[in-house]
């Protein structure tokens, strides 16, 4: 059987020592997110993931959700009440708006926790991460009356919601899409059309489901400049908030899924369902974008999430399995053989997958302190730089964060031999349910497009020349420090890889699109190695500083973040020349052969 441990303190670590959190005390809500506060939410928000929504993880992936004749679906046992202490905690509104019964806590805090529940189980937090995702849009593009009217109910956690884009014929190239959206006299619309993998699209554990919709007003544009975005409640919602008859919104079937069968992934049908316009015409993808990017850094989460259990799982899998003995002599001499731990090739992939975690999660931690800054800074130019930083980090969470999760869940299933290709062991649901990650909210290879088309060009490179020059800040402050010069080598080589690969986009790609299109994969990840190496800079300078300190009860835990930061700089950033020579070598080769050919 599994099991799962909040990694409590390395999140306080992050917090308090790297990023130095109480420094922001000045931007609203930060004030309320005292050392004590944030620590007692860690703690209290790893005990419900460990004892309420872990005891479900596999629960949910035997049993998976239940469509009914009529339409309605089943969670599996135990979700709904599950669900309920979720509401009940507070734990929906966190970091939400106070105007709106949040709790206007810092976002940051809302993803360290967050971190926890997705690692204790996926399926079920996605149901709350959705509707997240769709109150974000509706605070930002609704109008007052969407607002007094959904947000409430959504951040108690009463009403939940998910977001509609994919029809059968199109998935990224939303411009295809055919649902459509006829005007009513009283104002709104009538909305008819089909939608396919909308994740928690129908479930028994809220009052009333918000669906966001994307549809095409009769009439409108061709492409993207004619999709509006629509709030259609699965019940209709009357004027004083009560819940009224059934809107023409039914669940089809739920898909059968490789993995996250405690979610509801269904195909939704829509029959003249009354919907309300969300923002201008024809400006939906505008406004289905705050969700989208909300939904990103989510995966993005989730992909950390897996790895962290799957790694968990794997340590101690490796501590108690004997096989052979150790190649520099026997270490455990009163056993028969010595537990796989002491054999090189495991610890590779131990400390492979334990490199990456502890840089992710303080990397995504870093992203979602820029995000608070650039929503609650008073400061116009603190804001528009951290959103666009924002905006360049995203495809990279997204993407590299995804990526490795599930190469990771597979390296942590390799340790158990045979035992991890089998159910009752645990481990194939992570990878099961790592897979997604990947696909859902743009395939990780539009995210790599979106970082090199768009993202790069952005407002002249403003965002990537800020974070070339914070991240060789940081190497040239630190060269002369001896404990920091072997780090700052490795990183500074990383960094002017990162900034060669740029350079030959901006000679090689405007003339010959295909060389992006051929390098975006690479330079994605060789951008998230780069991050990676920056915040592992960062944690080695604080853990130097808390030691030389005379942090005595932590000199264990200090000493080792040191020794996975040497590792990860020695065995994972030398990947960064390989990134580079195949950005490099541009679109020739791949695209060569004629299409009859393959």
């Amino acid at each position: 059987m599994p099991s799962y441990r909040a990694p409590v303190e390395d999140t306080l670590f992050v917090l308090n020592d790297v990023l130095k959190y109480e420094r922001y005390n000045n931007l609203p809500g930060f004030a309320d997110a005292s050392p004590d506060i944030v620590e007692a939410v860690l703690r209290e928000g790893a005990r419900f993931a460990e004892e309420v929504f872990f005891p479900l993880n596999q629960v949910g992936d035997s049993q998976g959700c239940v469509r009914h004749e009529d339409g309605s679906v089943t969670t599996p046992e135990g979700f709904k009440a599950a669900y309920e202490q979720f509401k009940e905690g507070g734990w929906m509104g966190l970091a939400f708006d106070e105007e709106y019964g949040g709790q206007g806590l810092p976002y940051t805090l809302h993803t360290a926790v967050g971190e926890y529940f997705s690692s204790a189980n996926m399926a079920l937090m996605m149901y709350p991460g959705l509707t997240q995702g769709a109150m974000a849009a509706i605070l930002v593009h609704g109008s007052d009356e969407q607002k007094q009217t959904y947000l409430p109910k959504m951040v108690e956690g009463v009403w939940t919601g998910t977001m509609n884009l994919t029809e059968p014929h199109c998935g990224t190239d939303l411009g295809l899409l055919r649902t459509k959206a006829v005007p009513q006299d009283d104002g709104s619309y009538k909305i008819s059309g089909q939608k396919i993998f909308i994740s928690a699209g129908d479930h028994d554990m809220s009052e009333n489901i918000i669906h966001l919709v994307l549809a095409r007003i009769e009439g409108a544009p061709e492409g993207v400049k004619g999709i509006s975005l629509f709030i259609v409640p699965k019940y209709k919602v009357g004027e004083d908030g009560s819940v009224g008859d059934a809107n023409g919104v039914t669940c089809g079937s739920i898909e059968e899924k490789m993995g996250i069968h405690g979610n509801a992934t269904c195909v939704m049908n829509y029959d003249d369902a009354t919907g309300y316009l969300v923002g201008e015409a024809h400006k939906g993808l505008k406004a289905m974008f705050v969700m989208m990017n909300e939904a990103r850094l989510g995966v993005g989460l989730q992909g950390l999430a897996i790895s962290e259990i799957a790694y968990q799982n794997a340590v101690d899998y490796a501590k108690e399995r004997v096989q052979g003995r150790a190649l520099s002599g026997a270490k455990y001499p009163d056993k028969k053989a010595d537990p796989i731990i002491v054999h090189p090739d495991v610890r590779r992939n131990l400390m492979t997958i334990r490199a990456f975690n502890e840089a992710g999660r303080a990397f995504i931690l870093w992203a979602a302190l820029k995000s608070d800054v650039a929503h609650r800074s008073e400061d116009d130019a603190d804001r528009e730089l951290n959103e666009e930083m924002m905006g360049l980090l995203t495809p990279v969470i997204k993407g590299v964060l995804t990526d490795k999760g599930f190469d990771h869940a597979v390296m942590a299933q390799q340790m158990y031999g045979g035992h991890g290709y089998v159910e009752e062991w645990g481990m194939s649901q992570y990878v099961r349910d790592a897979r997604i990650a990947m696909i859902y909210e743009g395939a990780n290879g539009i995210q790599a497009l979106d970082l090199v088309g768009r993202k790069l060009p952005q407002n002249g490179g403003r965002a990537v020349q800020a974070f070339f020059k914070e991240v060789g800040d940081f190497c040239e402050e630190n060269r002369d420090d001896e404990q920091m010069a072997f780090f700052t080598k490795h990183l500074k080589k990383g960094l002017n890889d990162l900034q060669q690969a740029t350079m030959w986009f901006v000679q090689n790609a405007m003339a010959k699109p295909d060389n992006a299109g051929a390098g975006s994969h690479d330079y994605m990840h060789l951008f998230g190695l780069v991050a990676l190496g920056y915040i592992w800079g960062l944690q080695a300078k604080a853990a130097q500083e808390k030691i030389a300190a005379g942090a005595n009860g932590d000199a264990r835990y200090l000493e080792n973040k040191l020794v996975t930061a040497r590792y990860f700089f020695e065995r994972i950033m030398p990947e960064s020349s390989a990134h580079l020579a195949r950005i490099s070598a541009g679109a020739d080769s791949m695209m060569a052969i004629p299409e009859e050919a393959f």
